[in-house]
């Protein structure tokens, strides 16, 4: 039995309902409601209230154990990626003629293909050295020539995968490649 007195503020359990107390009679609690109701109620089916929520005041709460409850707790060595970060591509490759040398005015279109092509070659071979599974060929639109010549460069390699890149960010001008690493 809880230790009720006359004079306590109390509520129901289970109820919305509350009052004081006014007088005890063994396990059975007699109240006075807020409406002015005399009511019985078994002293388990009770609750004292200490003050009333209107009585509380912000120095009567210790917010550092309340916070301290409700925030989680983090791991060690955790950090949480986001989904945009997850399927972002690791390395992008610009192979735009002007990305990769200063002046192309002396150079042949057969030259600056090939220049792009053994960057590319370059810039793959790296990325498998370095496992690293993810690499975006910037390659442009234009007449697709170097698009078509870097399909062929990337189907020359087994463990390669190639596929257009995220139409939103690189338009039709890109080639995503996914580079399956050996266990």
């Amino acid at each position: 039995m809880k230790d009720f007195k006359p004079g306590d503020k109390v509520e129901l359990l289970d109820d919305d309902l509350g009052g004081i107390v006014q007088n005890i009679k063994g396990d059975q609690i007699e109240i006075k409601t807020e409406d002015g109701f005399i009511m019985e109620f078994p002293s388990e089916d009770l609750v004292k209230i200490k003050k009333d929520i209107e009585e509380l005041e912000v120095a009567d709460f210790n917010f550092e154990e309340v916070l301290k409850d409700k925030t989680p707790k983090k791991k060690p060595n955790s950090s949480r990626i986001k989904p945009k970060e997850r399927n972002a591509p690791p390395m992008e490759v610009d192979l735009h003629i002007n990305q990769l040398v200063r002046s192309a005015k002396s150079m042949s279109n057969h030259e600056m293909l090939n220049l792009q092509l053994d960057t590319a070659r370059h810039k793959l071979e790296f990325a498998m050295r370095k496992r690293i599974q993810k690499i975006v060929f910037i390659h442009g639109v234009g007449e697709g020539v170097l698009k078509m010549e870097l399909e062929y460069l990337l189907g020359r390699y087994a463990n390669v995968k190639f596929y257009d890149a995220d139409y939103q960010k690189y338009g039709l001008g890109a080639t995503e490649v996914y580079i399956l690493q050996n266990p």
